[in-house]
């Protein structure tokens, strides 16, 4: 790591014999400019300096010229303001016009190496960020959504739209779809991408343990409540708070956010002061919030909020040019972090994959990849290499004019019927609870409770 490079602008020789007796001992590159002209000239070359201290009293162009050249030609380089007595008024002027600090003569050698080290490091810090951030967008940004469809392109076009404003979303699709890459999507560039992107599944957490996620609590809110606990709301604020299987909600919760997105104030569990948020929200689910309404599960006021501006996420199997660029990306994907040997995809074998319904969209086509990069030993997909669930007929391929049967005809009471459907959703979903209670069209929670009724356990193996 090369030494930090400081551009030392003082026109008195005594002066700058000192910086270089007290920095370069300390570790620090001096380049070194006699007057203020000097100093820009450096500065509009675009010198490798990293930080530039100037005295604002100097023979010609002043301090403050210096730092509106570097706020112009190098705004991530900090500037430090010296300034002599009676010129102070001058110096907080310069820290509004953007000095990083100031610090008055006669100069103490120890605060000046301080403030210098504090200034590189906030410097650092910032590069880091945008480094961070530049690989959020790489990771998470609209261009990591691989398509080529229309209707894909169209909703990308949308969010784009939706996210320079503040309005609630509410992304629709089934499982698998996305959701969750497109509300991430939104956030990295709208304005609020400075803030944090907080997300909960609120299917993922036990329904008593849900509102003190959300809205946090103080101490002694609950019997192992030991201190206070910012809840989600707090932590997305000036930021984004994305809230996904929102059709999970408790009604109790569904109130208290609704509160929220009216009045932008939280209550946390045991508080007795309500705690000011400013957030943007972002909802997704891959339910019909209208027939939870209908049901009595879903408030319709609260509906209303979330669903100011509704986007739909398509099923794969609806837009199947693109499965060809979403394979092969991730193909190549694997391929750089794996050191996969699989190149190319035969015409039968994308063929075979694209006439497959997908009923667990793109990350179900994601597993397949990852199942493929550690089964296919050839540099080709070919038809034999594909799981034998794609080359048989999905239930969408294989329905057909056939007459219904009657159920009545075999013989089964109700409960033997749900108990039937139970264990057939159970069996073909691997045990998993959540894309179970999707193939039923139930809550996880309604599915557990029929479970219980019936006495079933998830399948296992």
């Amino acid at each position: 790591m090369h030494a930090p490079t400081l551009l030392i602008v003082e026109d008195e020789e005594r002066m700058r014999r000192l910086f270089e007796l007290v920095l370069k001992p300390a570790g620090y590159e001096l380049l070194l400019a006699r007057s203020g002209a000097e100093a820009i000239r450096l500065i509009q070359d675009h010198g490798t300096f990293d930080m530039i201290i100037t005295d604002l009293q100097l023979g010609g162009l002043s301090g403050m010229d210096v730092l509106e050249a570097a706020r112009q030609e190098l705004p991530d380089v900090p500037v430090l303001i010296m300034t002599g007595y009676g010129t102070v008024k001058s110096a907080v002027e310069a820290m509004q016009k953007g000095a990083y600090d100031y610090i008055s003569k006669p100069v103490d050698n120890e605060e000046l190496k301080i403030v210098i080290a504090r200034a590189l490091q906030v410097r650092q810090l910032a590069q880091d960020n945008r480094t961070l951030r530049a690989g959020l967008h790489e990771q998470f940004g609209f261009d990591r959504m691989i398509s080529v469809s229309k209707q894909m392109e169209l909703v990308k076009r949308l969010a784009q739209e939706v996210a320079q404003t503040d309005a609630t979303v509410l992304i629709t699709g089934e499982s698998g779809t996305g959701k969750d890459l497109l509300a991430r999507a939104i956030h990295l560039v709208s304005p609020r991408a400075q803030g944090p992107m907080v997300a909960l599944n609120c299917a993922g957490i036990p329904e008593h343990l849900l509102e003190s996620e959300l809205f946090g609590y103080e101490k002694g809110a609950f019997t192992d409540a030991k201190k206070a606990k910012p809840g989600r709301f707090q932590m997305a604020d000036r930021g984004t708070l994305f809230l996904d299987e929102i059709g999970e909600l408790s009604l109790t919760a569904q109130a208290k956010l609704l509160r929220v997105l009216e009045q932008h104030v939280v209550e946390p569990l045991g508080g007795v002061r309500s705690i000011t948020v400013d957030l943007r929200v972002i909802a997704a689910t891959n339910q019909e919030l209208p027939d939870l309404i209908k049901a009595g599960r879903f408030r319709l006021d609260l509906y209303y909020r979330l669903n100011v501006y509704q986007l739909r996420m398509p099923a794969l199997r609806e837009r199947p040019e693109d499965i060809e660029p979403i394979l092969l990306q991730f193909l190549d994907r694997a391929r750089k972090e794996r050191g996969s040997r699989i190149r190319r995809v035969s015409v039968e074998a994308m063929t075979i994959m694209k006439q497959y319904a997908w009923p667990g969209n793109v990350r179900e086509l994601h597993n397949v990849v990852e199942w493929l990069t550690i089964t296919c030993k050839q540099d080709e997909i070919a038809p034999e290499h594909l799981p034998a669930s794609l080359k048989s007929p999905s239930p969408r391929q294989a329905e057909g004019p056939t007459d219904t049967p009657s159920l009545l005809s075999l013989g089964l009471s109700v409960e033997e019927v749900e108990k039937a459907m139970l264990q057939e959703a159970l069996q073909k979903t691997g045990g998993n609870v959540s894309e179970a209670s999707r193939l039923l069209k139930i809550t996880r929670n309604t599915l557990r409770y029929r479970m219980a009724k019936h006495n079933l356990s998830q399948p296992s193996g």
